[in-house]
């Protein structure tokens, strides 16, 4: 079996102001994974996560009302948000059986969003 959550990359990798609520549940999430994980492994139950970072999705809305899709796209190394559809690749790979062995592990998928050290490196 696999039991496939959608994360996020705020809370477990990275945060912003005014996010600590949102932040906290997602690395909450990451808690759960690491723990079904170990509890599931000999069921033959796989637990993992997507990571995904600035999504050009619904949920995205109110951040690109504030300051723009340009703006914030200017600081992630791929230079664009993502799409909906990049987050399904992943989680087909997840729900295969090519990741049998892989459990308690999350993908991150955000363009590199998270990578640079400091925003005056993205560009």
């Amino acid at each position: 079996g696999r039991i496939i959550v959608t994360s996020s990359v705020t809370g477990p990798k990275v945060s912003m102001p005014g996010s600590g609520a949102y932040a906290t549940s997602k690395a909450a999430v990451t808690g759960f994974i690491h723990t079904a994980a170990i509890e599931l492994a000999a069921d033959n139950i796989t637990v993992n996560a997507i990571e995904p970072g600035y999504i050009d999705t619904p949920g995205l809305s109110g951040l690109k009302a504030r300051f723009g899709a340009e703006r914030i796209s200017h600081f992630i190394p791929a230079k664009r948000l993502g799409r909906p559809e990049e987050i399904a690749g992943p989680m087909v790979f997840l729900a295969s059986d090519e990741s049998s062995y892989v459990t308690g592990e999350t993908i991150v998928v955000d363009g590199g969003a998270r990578l640079p050290e400091s925003p005056l490196f993205a560009g």
